[in-house]
């Protein structure tokens, strides 16, 4: 039986493929960056959205999170015109360092089995 999502989720979707091509496609400020909309959170009633984005440049997280928040009003208006909706929630980005943390761990389990390997080039 499939299994039925609920319209938060829906709208999330939407919004999340919306807001990626907005952002690749009509954003124009290098402040950005590479970035990546991994996931959107929206709340119950639909008025707020937790647009969380991946930063590929570390270094760069803070400004472009900077940057799509003074973008925020743009991203919404044009939301609005391609959308069916009543309403647009208010779009509040975070950081998602889910991948920094992936990569952080890779490095770390990497160096657990380099250090466990026995040196067998005695043969």
């Amino acid at each position: 039986m499939p299994r039925e999502f609920n319209r938060a989720q829906r709208v999330s979707g939407q919004l999340r493929r919306e807001l990626a091509q907005l952002i690749q496609s009509e954003l124009k400020d290098p402040e950005v960056g590479l970035i990546s909309v991994s996931d959107v959170e929206v709340s119950r009633d639909l008025s707020h959205a937790k647009v969380f984005v991946t930063v590929f440049n570390e270094g760069d997280a803070e400004a472009s999170i900077k940057a799509l928040k003074r973008a925020a009003g743009f991203l919404r208006s044009r939301l609005g015109s391609e959308l069916r909706m009543r309403s647009i929630p208010m779009l509040h980005f975070l950081h998602d360092d889910s991948v920094e943390k992936g990569q952080h761990m890779d490095e770390l389990i990497e160096r657990a089995i380099g250090s466990d390997r026995p040196d067998i080039e005695e043969d």
